[in-house]
């Protein structure tokens, strides 16, 4: 979708503190070699923080930078990937309540680690429905300290990390302008993420974990047994999904300043978007990313503040946001930077927790 008049007004996350891989190593809670292989130097742990808590923090502080007050929002999505609080319960009706607290629609998107682009394509839809709507608040928030999840271990491809992020979409100006953005899925990927577990009763409900791992390895087992269909590349609909969005755009790769991409350990990044959209590495985050890990839906929003803070790229650059999600789906937005960013004890920039690393997922059980 090519958009016109739409930019990204304010931007703000919540970064717990660094826990390195390897102190994760020496404490037995990763292997040496997956170390090695995935070039992850660290990860964002937080070991309590509630994820809500950490979108809200990020909320305000995008709020803080977005020249918007609480009247001029006329929609809040936040989306997610793990547990927010008690079951049942609204997480995105207490972010509203903690943040701009007006009677607005508040919704959940619930579209996996494209959660957040996914809502960038929500409130850019309603903005141009809702033309007295100013703007829409966009939240994701998450934290994998919980039972029943191994943080370092739980992928091949991405040590789970936690953080909250969160962007502030106007009709009226920003830092970036949004050019375009879209996705595509493909739904015959699906398996990868069930691997013949039994949908009902869902396991979570009967204490199973949260284990990637152990489901990619039975679909090895189903295809070794000729029990399931060959998989496409995935990185085929990566490249699709981003030449289209850039064609939007009027843009070709060549012209990308950035491209903020997902958090994932440098195997699985290589294989499933760097080699696909042929990016040089000094147009990759690879050097943040391999710090914080895979925060579910916030990485690319996270890539794209820090690159920003920390003038990484400047008025007039293009920046590519490319993701993917469970199901299989990749998602794809294209900015141009409109301002430089302001000094740091001027306007709100990331928050963090106490510098001390919490304890890890695996510690906290």
């Amino acid at each position: 979708m090519r958009t016109a008049n739409l930019y990204l007004a304010g931007i703000g996350s919540h970064l717990p503190p660094l826990f390195p891989a390897e102190r994760a190593v020496a404490e037995g809670l990763y292997d040496e070699e997956a170390r090695v292989a995935s070039g992850m130097r660290s990860a964002a742990v937080s070991a309590s923080t509630p994820a809500p808590q950490m979108a809200i923090e990020a909320a305000r502080t995008a709020l803080a930078g977005s020249g918007h007050g609480p009247d001029d929002i006329g929609v809040l999505l936040h989306s997610y990937t793990h547990h927010q609080g008690p079951d049942g319960w609204s997480a995105v009706h207490y972010i509203l309540h903690n943040t701009i607290d007006r009677p607005v629609p508040a919704m959940e998107v619930r579209q996996g680690c494209l959660g957040m682009l996914a809502s960038l394509d929500v409130a850019a839809n309603r903005l141009i429905a809702h033309p007295t709507h100013e703007a829409a608040l966009i939240t994701t928030g998450d934290n994998y300290s919980t039972p029943g999840v191994d943080r370092w271990r739980a992928s091949s491809l991405f040590v789970l990390a936690d953080a909250g992020c969160a962007v502030v979409l106007s009709r009226r100006s920003g830092f970036a302008e949004l050019l375009s953005l879209d996705s595509l899925s493909d739904s015959s990927m699906e398996i990868l993420h069930r691997a013949g577990e039994e949908l009902f009763p869902p396991g979570v409900t009967r204490g199973r974990g949260l284990n990637f791992a152990e489901r990619a390895e039975k679909v090895r087992e189903q295809w070794a047994a000729g029990q399931a269909p060959p998989i496409k590349n995935f990185g085929d609909r990566v490249s699709e999904i981003a030449e289209r969005v850039l064609k939007q755009a009027g843009l070709t790769i060549d012209q990308v300043a950035k491209v903020c991409h997902v958090g994932f350990s440098r195997p699985a990044l290589e294989a499933m978007f760097l080699l696909p959209l042929d990016v040089p590495e000094e147009k990759t985050v690879w050097d943040y990313v391999n710090t914080i890990g895979h925060t579910g839906a916030a990485d690319l929003f996270l890539a794209l503040e820090h690159e920003w803070r920390t003038g990484g790229v400047r008025p007039g650059d293009h920046v590519l946001l490319i993701g993917a999600s469970t199901g299989m789906e990749a998602g794809a937005a294209v900015v141009r930077i409109t301002e430089a960013a302001p000094e740091p004890n001027v306007a709100g920039s990331s928050t963090a927790e106490p510098a001390a690393a919490g304890p890890s997922a695996a510690e906290s059980e």
